[in-house]
């Protein structure tokens, strides 16, 4: 028998549904009387899906607790009506989809609503990469975007991404107010819908696409450094790209081209946008098995460079051919090829600005602050997430004079394989990152190098910087309630030591403080937006740093090691050795983690 309140809620979902939505929660409901088993109804009905700071992201199907055409409607009115009360009554909203189910629909839906609100949505007519919407939002000027996407989430999920008029993610006091308006919208009696047909006739839909398309390509000119090289070398380089089912292919291929990348062979199993992602577990670049068939095709037409980008196209992953092998490369050795290469070619061409800034995460690689020391560039650290690098370049604009920031702006970076260069978008994004991958690599081969060589010989320049993660996921309100008490263990009762490096430091987040270990005074933090977070900082310049989720019940653990002893070191040769202690210290600081992780829940 089903519980009462949830049989409310059914009756309630089902009269405001539209007909497809109504009949499967039907199905759902004679399904689980026929077979005695409301688990699954119960689970689809018993919460309201959460409209968080990151929107929404969840299961597709029929419920309160599902992705579907009246969760988006409830979601976009709310977002509506938040946009109206900041009073313009000419306010445009962008909207992309990723290839993932339902995407599509769940687009169209979002349009209805904001042309049956009076507003103008500017609807791509087909899958787009989430930054070239970041880049929309700029272009018409519209108030806030939307992109419906689950990012690299298994097939099952989807998700609904709202931006702000700068072209980033929504931040405070925006993401705040629009939740509180989102979750005022509680049945679709609120909500005004148009008629689609009608719509798209009146141009109140307003449906992109190629002429976006080309304005983003020639957008990406601005941050093409090596133009001369490419344009006489680029065939040089062979390329492999897959766009593992997703949006990419419709930009990434007409960008490297466009550079002057024209041996590039795509993973044809791969390139056409497919929601069930049916050549891989998981459609995410971090992955090697996302990979194996580029890797594949790589051996076979000896490629140098293997490129791959998730579903909605803002991270990139690559590989590269080294000694005969391909070598994945993570977000934070990415990131830091790229800060490298960018700064000193801007210093070699003479157009380094005094003003120039790096924007990085807390949790990505402290090799990069090193490496723009050495140039005389400042390095930003932010929150978590590529929404506070947008925020940043926000802030930089509006402090400086027209078309004059207070900071350059540079490169911005995560460790979740995120990047962005040049401010034509203001998220995370793969299409840039793949083309700049492609120029580094090209001008490492014509200097005898790979990326491989060139990341070793950072290290002997600047130390070795090595990083690592550790997830832990414990489910339900038992689970919430063991992180909550971690967390409170680490605060009260830091470690001393770790794999005997002493703890000097302990940086809160979320108090804004700092605590001297040695001292056992507690001084002013770094002066972050408020966040669930704690930095160990070691005696040699490594950190540790603990950061539960927002939105599931798992907390991870980020290694960041640093060995800086006798730098420079002599010779590339002498970084090898140095690798594999620092991957053993590694080790044992994950080791550590997990014991004391065990003592304390």
């Amino acid at each position: 028998m089903l519980d009462k309140d949830i049989s409310i809620k059914v009756r309630e979902f089902v009269q405001g549904a539209d007909a497809d939505t109504a009949r499967e929660t039907v199905e759902l409901l004679l399904d689980a009387l026929e077979k005695g088993d409301v688990t699954g109804i119960v689970d689809a009905f018993y919460q309201e899906l959460d409209f968080g700071t990151g929107g929404l992201r969840g299961i597709m199907g029929a419920g309160t607790n599902r992705m579907n055409r009246v969760i988006v409607a409830r979601a976009t009115q709310g977002l509506v009506n938040y946009i109206l009360q900041q009073g313009n009554p000419n306010a445009g909203v962008c909207i992309a989809y990723d290839s993932r189910h339902r995407s599509a629909e769940f687009a169209r839906e979002a349009a209805r609503v904001i042309a049956g609100n009076g507003l103008k949505a500017f609807l791509f007519e087909d899958v787009r990469p989430t930054p070239e919407l970041s880049f929309a939002v700029r272009h018409f000027k519209a108030t806030a975007g939307i992109v419906i996407t689950a990012s690299h989430n298994p097939k099952e999920y989807n998700g609904y991404k709202v931006y702000w008029s700068d072209g980033a993610q929504v931040v405070p006091p925006h993401d705040r107010a629009i939740i509180e308006e989102v979750r005022k919208v509680t049945s679709m009696a609120q909500v005004k819908l148009a008629d689609y047909k009608k719509a798209v006739q009146r141009d109140e839909i307003h449906l992109i696409g190629g002429t976006v398309d080309r304005l983003y390509l020639e957008a990406l000119e601005a941050v093409h450094l090596r133009k001369e090289l490419t344009f006489e070398r680029g065939g040089e380089l062979t390329i492999v790209y897959t766009p593992l089912h997703g949006t990419g292919i419709k930009l990434v291929p007409d960008a490297l081209r466009k550079w002057g990348f024209f041996d590039l062979h795509i993973v044809e199993e791969q390139a056409e946008p497919n929601g069930d992602f049916p050549t891989t577990k998981s459609p995410n670049p971090e992955e090697r098995a996302a990979m194996e068939l580029a890797l594949a095709l790589a051996a076979r037409c000896n490629g140098e460079l293997v490129l791959a980008t998730d579903p909605d196209a803002d991270r990139l992953g690559i590989a590269v051919k080294h000694d005969g092998e391909y070598k994945l490369l993570t977000g934070n050795q990415l990131g830091s090829l790229l800060t490298w290469y960018i700064c000193s070619t801007l210093k070699e061409q003479g157009a380094l600005p005094s003003n120039g800034v790096v924007i990085k995460t807390i949790v990505t690689t402290k090799l990069a602050e090193a490496i723009a020391a050495d140039f005389g560039v400042a390095v930003e650290n932010c929150l978590t997430g590529f929404k506070y690098i947008g925020a940043l370049i926000r802030q930089y604009e509006e402090e400086g004079a027209p078309e004059q920031p207070s900071k350059r702006f540079l490169f911005g970076f995560e460790e979740s394989y995120g990047y962005l260069a040049g401010t034509h978008a203001r998220d995370k994004d793969s299409v840039v990152a793949a083309c700049l991958a492609a120029e580094l690599a090209l001008w490492a081969k014509q200097n005898g190098m790979t990326l491989v060589d060139l990341l070793h010989d950072l290290y002997a320049r600047y130390g070795i910087y090595l990083e690592s993660q550790l997830s832990k996921t414990m489910p339900g309100m038992a689970g919430m309630q063991q992180i909550n008490r971690l967390m409170q263990s680490l605060r009260s009762a830091p470690p001393a030591e770790f794999a005997g490096v002493k703890v000097l430091g302990v940086t809160d987040i979320d108090s804004d403080s700092r605590l001297d270990m040695v001292t056992g005074k507690r001084g002013r933090g770094p002066g972050l937006p408020r966040s669930n977070v704690l930095i160990f900082e070691l005696a040699d310049g490594s950190q540790i740093v603990a950061r539960p989720s927002g939105t599931e019940p798992k907390i991870k653990f980020y290694f960041m090691l640093v060995d800086r002893e006798g730098v420079p070191l002599a010779k590339r040769e002498d970084v090898l050795p140095r690798i594999a202690a620092a991957e053993e210290k590694l080790k044992q600081y994950r080791a550590q983690m997990e014991s004391l992780i065990s003592e304390r829940t």
